[in-house]
């Protein structure tokens, strides 16, 4: 591989300086960096944690996975080992990750985010904190993600408890409901004082066995992610990008769907900085690298010297 086309991925995030804008997505890769053993974290540009509650979590009873046609269901539920589990079995570690670490932080009140905020903060060498706050497997913590002045005081609480460290905030997919949309949420979230938007969480979804007239998932519903989703989050990640955050300067992160290096390239076209692999890992551990080696040959192919320069260079028909 050549010195060029090795730097051509290399990028920034808030400040914050990527290997790659690839990053591993949140409850995908294990806690912290279970996924060395597969994957060279190295040409990584991040990996997030887990999302983390103040207190561990078993999470949901099986089943809690399942395919389906072009996607994954789940309902893990947040199973983790709680903030206090996590400082001392975990936080020791990141700083032999070589790649960045983002904390994530989930919860079902403003008190939860911060208690788990307020610990990753302890964690000198965690890069940034990803606030989770539209899992829509877990009864009680939607709201946050679909109503933009509760968005805007829980992200302000947790800007507080986090400090000057890149806060980024992981929005819905859609608003089901309400009046308020994706714009308007992005919006208030950077508002409250977040640094980098990641779209998008899962979409609410749900499974039945038609044969026994039951849910397939014990959760009843879940989330749906995987390629499926993919156009969805293409036009979200556009719609935030034109109609608000191009203008901001304030940096998204695709996910939703890359299995393929041209999902990836479409996300930066749409205005992504950095593309999140989830269920890309589950399908393939090779996902990532492969997603990398094709970028790195469409970048070139471009004229571009890095990837940041594709980054919202859609042509209009």
């Amino acid at each position: 591989m050549t010195g060029r086309r090795d730097s051509n991925l290399r990028t920034t995030l808030a400040g914050i300086d990527l290997a790659s804008p690839i990053v591993l997505a949140a409850g995908t890769a294990g806690v912290l960096s279970e996924t060395a053993d597969i994957l060279d974290l190295a040409r990584i540009g991040a990996v997030v944690t887990k999302s983390i509650t103040p207190q561990p979590r078993a999470g949901n009873a099986p089943w809690r996975v399942l395919p389906e046609r072009g996607a994954m269901l789940n309902a893990i539920g947040l199973a983790n080992p709680g903030i206090d589990g996590f400082l001392r079995e975990y936080a020791p570690r990141i700083g032999g990750v070589p790649c960045r670490v983002i904390g994530s932080a989930a919860g079902f009140s403003i008190e939860d985010y911060v208690h788990v905020v307020s610990g990753f903060a302890l964690a000198e060498k965690m890069a940034a904190v990803e606030l989770n706050v539209s899992c829509p497997n877990v009864h009680g913590g939607i709201e946050f993600g679909a109503d933009a002045g509760a968005m805007r005081e829980l992200v302000g609480a947790c800007r507080e408890a986090w400090g000057a460290r890149p806060l980024i905030v992981k929005l819905p997919p859609v608003v089901i409901g309400t009046p308020t949309g994706i714009v308007d949420l992005a919006q208030a979230a950077v508002e409250g004082g977040a640094d980098v938007l990641t779209l998008c969480n899962t979409v609410p979804a749900m499974s039945i066995n038609v044969d026994e007239r039951r849910p397939r998932l014990a959760n009843v519903t879940g989330g749906l992610s995987g390629p499926a989703i993919h156009p969805i989050v293409t036009r979200l990640i556009h719609m935030v990008f034109q109609g608000f955050a191009r203008e901001a300067g304030v940096p998204i992160i695709g996910l939703g769907g890359v299995t393929r290096w041209e999902d990836a390239a479409a996300f930066v076209l749409a205005g992504a900085s950095a593309v999140g692999i989830g269920t890309g890992l589950f399908i393939d551990t090779k996902t990532p690298m492969r997603v990398m080696r094709g970028l790195e040959s469409w970048v070139l192919r471009h004229g571009a010297a890095s990837i940041g320069e594709l980054v919202g260079r859609l042509e209009r028909p």
